[in-house]
């Protein structure tokens, strides 16, 4: 397996493929590197250098009690941008992961960077307050806690319907879309997916996404119940110089995965001429 140390002793694991511009990818909660499977796929027989790593505590990385923290998990992309020594690179982050390059571009600038992407991503902020009126109650993220701390694995089975939308009437479900996720899910430290809740709800990225200033694309379901869009991708785009903001219709919040072909071209037109099509 190819890891590297952090500085404060921690391993990480990724997986780095290809060359050519370099594509770099960060994941969801609770789900590691291979949540990015069919994008990693197609771009590398595309000609780019793809690489995703697991998030300290998830996947494959150390399960640390330490650092469970979104400067921490910005951080340890640093690091990885680093160790590679990655230049021109495409940043690619889906709902947490999205936190995590909207705060690795706010922390730690863009001078190795080229472009970003955030999919059905977190930011601004999830967490309903008097600034932030249409956010998600905190009632929500107390029921993900409990439900880790009762039955992480039933927890898991039950949020594929959401999260991809199989909830909805007519929904064509994939078994292994949702195995998958269980798997990964489980793969990861409960400990470090419970911290990580508060970290993905409760982090204000407002200040990051202002910082932001390589070319930017936002993409999202307008179907998304995981992170609702008019208080996302909509605010987000507005906060973000001049970002290409493209909604889909119908698309779940778990879009990469059940909507992979239609991901997988935007992204590559992104990359490639600063565009997407019409949605």
């Amino acid at each position: 397996m190819s890891t590297f140390i952090t500085n404060d002793g921690v391993e990480i694991y990724y997986k780095d493929w290809g060359k050519g511009q370099p594509v770099v990818f960060s994941h969801g909660w609770p789900l590691s590197g291979d949540a990015w499977d069919a994008q990693m796929l197609f771009l590398l027989h595309h000609g780019y250098r793809v690489i995703a790593h697991d998030r300290r505590g998830h996947g494959r990385s150390e399960q640390t009690s330490d650092g469970n923290h979104m400067d921490v998990y910005a951080d340890d992309l640093a690091q990885l941008m680093e160790k590679l020594d990655l230049h021109d690179a495409v940043l690619v982050g889906h709902s947490t992961g999205g936190g995590e390059v909207a705060r690795y571009l706010g922390r730690h600038g863009s001078k190795r960077v080229s472009k970003a992407v955030l999919i059905s991503a977190v930011p601004p902020i999830m967490l309903q307050s008097e600034k932030n009126p249409n956010g998600t109650p905190m009632e929500v993220f107390d029921g993900i806690r409990n439900g880790l701390a009762e039955n992480r694995a039933q927890l898991y089975r039950d949020f594929t319907l959401p999260f991809f939308g199989y909830n909805r009437e007519g929904a064509k479900i994939s078994v292994g879309i949702q195995e998958s996720f269980w798997l990964q899910g489980m793969m990861g430290s409960i400990h470090a997916q419970y911290e990580c809740v508060k970290q993905f709800s409760e982090t204000d990225f407002n200040e990051d996404l202002k910082k932001i200033d390589v070319p930017t694309l936002v993409l999202q379901g307008d179907d998304d119940q995981i992170v609702p869009l008019e208080d996302s991708g909509v605010l987000t785009a507005k906060l973000v110089q001049g970002a290409l903001l493209k909604v889909y219709p119908g698309f779940p919040h778990g879009m990469p995965a059940t909507h992979a072909g239609a991901i997988n071209e935007d992204l590559l037109s992104f990359i490639q001429n600063g565009t997407v099509t019409e949605a």
